[in-house]
């Protein structure tokens, strides 16, 4: 069985012959796009709307991007003119709007310096996803990271198989936030008070949402490949791989008959790959920070946070959207050239963690941040990249982000009185929009005969929670025209509370359905 590192390794020896030829093909228009994307999509490329170009996707395992790998993302996109670069909601990092012989020339580059694009999109599993200050939290109840690496790796070497469960998506939390949606993902590995991990399958957002199923509790954290091998077995025995839109693995609960069934189905094979094979993992995965402060202490600042390592410190940027600017990345890589141990890790929400910093290394890396990051709650809000560049995107998410942001701003609303959104631009839920107390999926409205307007999906009042995670109210469709009138209003009356949002949300209850109620349709 092929890795897919050798994979991709077979594609750069051979020049990326068929890629290319394909690329050209379908920007000539000899090759279509249900052609065209699944080949590409497998080695980490998409086209984008319209033709406008194709985006990269860089294997980010876990979020974590040292000080060499930033250095990389800047010089290739400096040296391919890139201009967008995305943090994107899987913690992986995305290269768009790049011409096909660009495509390539990146792709290469890639693999010559020891980094992954194949696997990152098409059936393959996704990106593995893990609580982004793992190993610095103060409050966090494990460090995750180990394991999530090692079962990043695992997958990267065992997983071309066709009958792979499509877009596998992974999750270790070590905090208490469930930022990761281990809960909810096709396999989660939520870590307990204790030290060990409580396990859920087949659990994701998008059409037909569910939660997961826990099917492994006090789980020593050693013996979590297990449950991954366990997982790709069950999907194999019982998941539905002759219907692309059902070849999730969600799907199987249903087809089996309920949480139960399922539960018990994958127990059987775990069973069977603990007799079979041998993946204990040792001790020696855990790494500890080894980098000591220097005595220096940051100015006060809501972006600094102390670390669980005595005299260093983390700082938040949250380019709005995901969007850096190049020139932020720029500023921002070289200064930490002259930083030993410092790191960055990428978030599913968008934010960047910028890590093991001294005092002052830390009031430097805020201040080349300043500029170019969120100044609110609200300003935090999650975006897909948006139909503007997505093929299959319905609303330009990324637009309304930083219209809203703007007309909040001009209208002097007071920091914190709107929470943060989660705005998808199609069905396929990449905001997680599902669980949020506001949440946005792109459509379109028609009010009358032969008008058809832009709108969104309005949901409210959804939870992402560790143990009380909750799907939000459909509250009916609002005109894009309207969202801004929407967010000004129920900004203003907050701030006329002089509460914070979720103090008033918390006191007001019912208040906000009343206003939405206002714009729905």
């Amino acid at each position: 069985m092929a890795s897919l590192k050798s994979m991709q390794e077979q594609d750069r020896l051979q020049g990326y012959e068929q890629l290319k030829k394909k690329t050209d093909g379908y920007y000539q228009s000899s090759v279509g796009l249900g052609d065209y994307k699944p080949f590409a999509a497998a080695r980490g490329s998409f086209a984008e709307r319209n033709k406008r170009g194709n985006m990269v996707r860089l294997r980010n395992t876990a979020g974590r991007i040292d000080r060499k790998k930033l250095r990389f993302i800047v010089e290739e996109a400096e040296k391919h003119q890139v201009d967008m670069v995305h943090f994107a909601t899987c913690q992986t990092v995305q290269f768009h709007h790049l011409q096909p012989d660009q495509v390539i020339s990146l792709l290469e580059d890639i693999v010559d310096n020891g980094y992954e694009t194949y696997g990152t999109g098409g059936d393959y599993p996704r990106n593995i996803m893990c609580s982004p200050l793992s190993g610095v939290d103060p409050d966090e109840v494990m460090n995750v990271l180990p394991y999530a690496e090692a079962a990043a790796q695992y997958l990267v070497e065992t997983v071309d198989d066709p009958d792979m469960p499509r877009k596998l998506k992974t999750a270790f939390l070590g905090d208490r936030e469930n930022m990761t949606h281990a809960t909810y993902r096709d396999l989660g590995f939520a870590a307990t008070d204790v030290g060990t991990f409580d396990i859920y399958a087949a659990g994701g957002l998008g059409p037909n949402p569910a939660f997961g199923v826990q099917v492994g509790q006090d789980v020593k954290p050693v013996e979590c490949l297990y449950y991954v091998q366990a997982m790709m077995n069950t999907f194999r025995k019982y998941g539905n791989t002759g219907n692309k839109r059902r070849a999730r693995t969600r799907y199987m609960v249903e087809d089996l008959g309920g949480d139960e069934a399922f539960r018990q189905a994958f127990l059987q094979e775990l069973a069977a790959v603990r007799n079979a094979l041998q993946l204990e993992l040792g001790p020696e995965i855990v790494s500890p920070v080894t980098k000591e402060g220097d005595g220096t202490s940051p100015q006060t600042h809501w972006r600094i946070q102390p670390q669980k390592q005595q005299g260093l410190y983390s700082v938040l940027y949250h380019p709005v959207g995901g969007c850096p600017k190049l020139s932020v990345l720029r500023s921002l890589s070289t200064a930490l050239d002259s930083m030993d141990g410092v790191e960055l890790r990428t978030s599913p929400d968008q934010s960047v963690y910028i890590i093991n910093l001294t005092g002052c290394e830390a009031d430097l890396i805020a201040r080349i941040t300043e500029a170019d990051t969120a100044r609110s709650l609200f300003e935090t809000s999650t975006a897909c990249v948006g139909a503007g560049t997505c093929v299959v995107g319905v609303r330009d998410s990324q637009k309304l982000l930083k219209e809203m942001i703007r007309a909040v701003r001009e209208a002097g609303i007071s920091q914190d009185a709107l929470p943060k959104l989660h705005i998808s631009g199609c069905p396929s839920s990449c905001s997680a929009q599902q669980t949020a107390e506001i949440g946005l999926r792109g459509t379109v409205k028609v009010v009358a005969k032969g008008d058809i307007r832009p709108a969104y999906f309005l949901s409210l009042h959804g939870k992402n929670g560790r143990n009380d995670s909750r799907m939000g109210r459909e509250a009916g469709v609002i005109l894009e025209e309207d969202m801004i009138p929407f967010i000004l209003s129920l900004g203003r009356e907050v701030s006329d509370t002089g509460l914070a949002y979720h103090d008033w949300a918390e006191n007001h209850p019912g208040r906000l359905d009343e206003i939405a109620a206002q714009y729905t349709k």
